[in-house]
């Protein structure tokens, strides 16, 4: 009763000393992780340059204006073949300049601008999915320190209860020694042993503190010596649905080919758009005037790039096999998710079976221990085998409690793989 007393006052005294009243949860830990990790960043600049991009694809409704100019010579101008007596028919210079502006308004562009909103959009989605699976991962790595800060909780508990007994030792050693039936030498064997438990604690409790610095810069709090962690439920039966981010990814970078796809198609259509030139040059409009001259004209334009129907077939081929390789891919995860699974499910069991057999073995080392505390008294056990038989109940407890974080450990693991919480 007074060691299981003393292992209860320690948590609530723990619990007590932590800044946050309620503790801290492992999902809490996964929350703040994704939120401090610097990578995050990357989701608003994702978003930023998607935004960008999609304006300046929205630009290509506007008026479209260029400012051009040639100087040219050739070899043969155009002449009238005739001579009328009288009249001097001039003939134009070889050489011939042209400086002109030419405002543009598409009216029809096949859906090329529409397409390049929506791969831009696509683009942005895909990356930010990239980012989330990134910061996913770094829930592996909570569970590690978190798992690991709570199994040295209960060896430290451990450690007190073993002292407990060690001092209950030490003070029937003292009281032996005041009535002339034992030596001084017998108390020096518990204090020797108090010692060495002293040790272990005082190394377990800076790992503990070195776990929780790395928490700390995790989940950006600074994490004192006080701080409790609260121990998880045990899971009960999972599904087998996998809901990772790596699915949404799978299924957005497909999206991108399929707009990719659609954007071949928008160049390959035929265009429409207004225009009007200014300019500037010699000859003007006039070919028989071979002056500097003003001029302007405007129209509709229709162009078809035919020349892209030439490698639209393999375009989309090239696209086809893109997507085929994602499909591989996502196949090729789940036939890994699900391998781990089964090794977590396989881990789950073994620990449940030695879990089955901890409790009797503890029952047995205890007795032996309680028995060996009444011959100490007694003067028929030597200190050292008592602490022996302290130190076998000791580790079998240990081997509880670290198979039953394992437990907890290897769910989590589970969860963390299948995408669950």
């Amino acid at each position: 009763m007074k060691s299981t007393l003393l292992a209860i006052l320690f948590i609530a005294f723990a619990t007590k000393s932590f800044p946050q009243t309620a503790g801290i949860t492992i999902e809490a830990c996964y929350d703040l992780a994704a939120e401090h990790y610097p990578m995050v960043k990357q989701k608003d600049l994702i978003a930023k340059a998607a935004s960008y991009s999609i304006e300046n694809a929205q630009k290509g409704y506007l008026p479209q204006l260029s400012l051009l100019g040639q100087a040219t010579y050739q070899s043969e101008v155009t002449s009238v073949p005739i001579k009328v007596p009288g009249i001097d028919i001039p003939k134009l210079p070889k050489d011939q300049y042209k400086i002109y502006a030419e405002a543009s308004q598409t009216l029809y562009d096949g859906g090329v601008i529409r397409k390049q909103k929506e791969l831009a959009t696509a683009n942005a989605e895909f990356e930010k999915a990239n980012v989330t699976t990134e910061l996913y991962k770094l829930r592996e790595r909570i569970n590690q320190l978190y798992f690991g800060i709570l199994l040295i909780d209960k060896q430290l508990i451990q450690i007190q209860l073993r002292k407990d007994d060690i001092e209950a030792g030490l003070a029937r050693t003292n009281g032996a020694i005041a009535n002339g039936t034992a030596f001084k030498s017998n108390a020096d064997v518990f204090r020797a042993e108090l010692l060495m438990a002293d040790q272990a604690a005082t190394e377990q409790a800076a790992l503990r503190k070195s776990y929780l610095d790395m928490l700390g810069l995790f989940i950006g709090k600074a994490l004192d010596s006080t701080a409790t962690l609260i121990e998880p439920a045990a899971t009960t039966t999972l599904s087998t649905l996998v809901i990772r981010p790596e699915m949404d990814a799978f299924e957005l970078r497909k999206k991108t080919y399929a707009v990719q796809e659609q954007m071949i198609f928008a160049r390959n259509r035929p265009k429409f758009s207004l225009f009007a030139q200014a300019g500037y040059g010699r000859p003007g409009l006039n070919m028989l005037n071979s002056e500097f001259a003003f001029y302007g004209l405007g129209g509709i334009r229709f162009s078809w790039p035919v020349s892209g129907l030439y490698t639209l077939k393999g375009e989309r081929q090239l696209i086809r096999n893109n997507q085929a390789m994602v499909d591989v891919q996502r196949e090729t995860f789940l036939f890994n998710t699900s391998f781990a699974v089964s090794q977590e499910n396989s881990e789950q069991h073994k620990l449940t079976e030695l879990m089955k057999t901890d409790d009797e073995i503890i029952r047995l080392r205890a007795n032996i221990k309680n028995t060996g505390r009444a011959q100490l008294e007694n003067g028929v056990k030597l200190p050292a085998d008592y602490i022996r038989d302290v130190n076998a109940e000791s580790q079998a407890r240990q081997n509880l409690m670290f198979h039953q974080i394992q437990l907890l450990y290897s769910q989590y693991r589970m969860k963390t793989t299948l995408g669950q919480r």
